[in-house]
């Protein structure tokens, strides 16, 4: 059989997809499809994506209807939407105030770090993603953590050369050089339009005067504290208890910490007495970052991975992230098929994503690493010629084993803790920011006087090339520990454009499900037609070549979920919800903001004007 082409838009829909009946079809194909009509429908549908070139047009875009049981939250000029209640309005008062999506992102960030302190963070790294709407353009900025220059190859292998999973996930090896701080100042400096000074206010204040403890916070609290230091103990509990909810956390340190970087911008961090301090206590307790490393750590601006989605473009978070890539490989993988037909999270549709999902990562273990180092192989990765030669493996009625899946040759050459919050301004500029400690509250370490707590990112280089990371991910030698290298991440920022403008931001954490579940973002609006608080809310799948299994959430049809088992997949039920996909949509035909926080976070809001 011929080989089917991308199509990068949808074939004429039919009269049920005009109306938007979308889910109507998908539980017709749940409660009247048989094995053998199953089977029926996936052959079709394949030689429709094979031999059909029929004239094509772009998706539907959602609609907001009377009669959808989910709603986003609508604004006509600005929209925040974040993990953390305090911190997204700190960012809407800023745009109220004049400021741009550039600056509410910083000063969210910043607060969080105070607000939010399982991910939110100072003492971590992440990525983020800007959209200039006077400049038409997208600029992705990499704030990720680096090693330090005494770090080795074979830093976290015990005597007998086996992984020490807590020399990498709970001691001083375990920090890598953060780079929030660092990243947040850049791209104040060049896309923002308040002073530090401003921008950072509330953060301070929050940290000195105090906040109440929220339900989700004292929850975190209570599960993580014999993962936490002293210095941290002192911070979060009282008398060997965590801070109840509604009660008063004050974090003077903290406060102090932050108000030397108001005063002194990126010295007030990475020199003097936050440093001193930082690097005392990691010293006496076996570390190995130095004051030089941080004095010599730098933020980097970097030419985001781009694709073509049904007429969209489609922008995400280049390496040492392999989000973007991935998203655009997969989104490639699965252009040439009619999901739309297929219905949303039908047994059809999730055989051919999770059949795409195990080749992309298979390829992430080879290839991804960071390209200060290695040589990742972007463009052919993401071109659509390597989407149809991956394609030809893919069997529309069976599964393929993992261990008959291989990197394939492309031409040329996160944890669950993280968190994501979107931006958009009145301008239509535009923020994904992702950024993270790695597991809840990272290391748990926090050095006496500083008042942050610092990442364990250290976990996400390969410790030992093939042996799995705490996510389950298996790594190679693209990715192996090396002084002043960035770690392999997951994080996606993504920001997806129409005709120049922005149409949906979008993120999450989750470890290795971010990729998926931002891919799902982008699949479930652009392609299935849901509007975008049903498409965040919507029942996630994931696979990552290994472990062979496909994992789901609670929720998906059990119709659905016998036909994939007859297929042949390995369902495992997740016994945690995938993600936090906090997203933002800008309507193209009224131009109206839709914000939708992922229920999967208890706190998270979505607040505009």
């Amino acid at each position: 059989m011929k080989t089917p082409q991308p199509l990068l838009s949808l074939r004429t829909p039919s009269a049920a997809h005009e109306n938007g009946d979308v889910r109507g079809i998908s539980v017709m194909m749940h409660h009247h499809a048989g094995r053998k009509t199953l089977r029926w429908i996936c052959h079709i549908a394949y030689l429709c994506a094979a031999v059909c070139l029929l004239p094509a047009q772009a998706a539907t875009p959602a609609i907001i209807s009377d009669n959808a049981i989910f709603k986003p939250v609508q604004a006509q000029q600005a929209m925040v939407v974040a993990d953390e209640p305090l911190a997204a309005r700190i960012g809407l008062d800023l745009l109220r105030q004049g400021g741009n999506a550039v600056d509410a992102a910083v000063a969210i960030g910043f607060a969080m770090a105070v607000t939010y302190p399982r991910a939110g963070n100072i003492g971590g790294g992440g990525f983020m993603l800007i959209h200039q709407a006077d400049k038409h353009r997208v600029t992705a900025l990499d704030y990720r953590e680096t090693a330090p220059q005494k770090a080795h190859r074979d830093l976290f292998l015990d005597a007998q050369g086996q992984v020490d999973g807590q020399l990498s996930r709970f001691s001083p090896l375990a920090v890598g050089v953060p780079g929030t701080v660092a990243g947040l100042l850049l791209a104040l400096e060049k896309y923002g339009s308040l002073p530090l000074s401003r921008v950072l206010t509330p953060a301070i204040q929050l940290a000195r005067e105090g906040f109440p403890v929220s339900p989700d916070l004292h929850q975190a609290l209570q599960s993580r504290r014999q993962h936490l230091s002293a210095a941290a103990q002192q911070v979060f509990y009282h008398d060997g208890q965590a801070l109840a909810a509604g009660q008063t956390l004050v974090q003077k340190d903290l406060a102090a910490t932050l108000q030397r970087i108001a005063e002194q911008g990126r010295a007030g961090f990475y020199s003097g007495d936050t440093a001193r301090l930082l690097i005392a206590d990691m010293t006496a307790h076996g570390g190995i970052m130095s004051l030089a490393d941080l004095a010599q750590y730098q933020p980097v601006l970097r030419t985001p991975v781009q694709g073509e989605f049904r007429g969209y473009q489609v922008y995400s978070m280049s390496p040492p992230s392999s989000g973007g890539v991935h998203i655009v490989q997969l989104l490639n993988l699965l252009s040439a098929y009619d999901l739309r037909t297929l219905g949303h999270n039908s047994a059809a549709t999730i055989h051919y994503m999770a059949e795409a999902m195990k080749y992309a990562y298979a390829d992430r273990a080879k290839y991804l690493g960071d390209p200060d180092f290695v040589s990742v192989p972007v463009a052919g990765l993401t071109a659509l010629e390597y989407a149809q030669q991956l394609r030809k493996n893919i069997d529309p009625q069976r599964v393929t084993p993992s261990k008959d899946i291989s990197a394939g040759q492309p031409p040329g050459y996160e944890s669950p803790q993280t968190t994501h919050f979107s931006v958009m301004d009145a301008a239509g500029n535009a923020v994904a920011n992702t950024y993270t400690l790695n597991f809840s509250f990272g290391s748990g370490l926090m050095a006496p006087g500083t008042g942050f707590l610092l990442n364990n990112e250290m976990d996400d280089f390969s410790a030992k090339p093939g042996v799995p990371n705490a996510y389950g991910l298996v790594g190679g030698e693209a990715n192996a520990v090396a002084p002043g290298k960035r770690m392999l991440s997951s994080m996606s920022p993504t920001i997806v454009l129409k005709d120049q403008k922005p149409f949906l931001i979008t993120g999450s954490p989750g470890g290795s499900r971010i990729i998926t579940t931002t891919l799902q973002i982008i699949l479930n609006v652009i392609e299935h037609g849901l509007n975008l608080q049903e498409a965040v809310n919507a029942v996630r799948v994931h696979h990552q070549w290994w472990p062979d299994e496909l994992s789901v959430e609670q929720g998906l049809s059990v119709d659905t979920y016998h036909q994939l088992q007859k297929l042949g997949h390995k369902i495992k039920e997740s016994p945690w919800a995938m993600g936090a996909a906090n997203s933002i949509l800008r309507a193209p035909d009224t131009g109206r903001l839709h914000g939708a926080a992922d229920p999967r976070r208890s706190s998270a809001v979505a607040v505009g004007f």
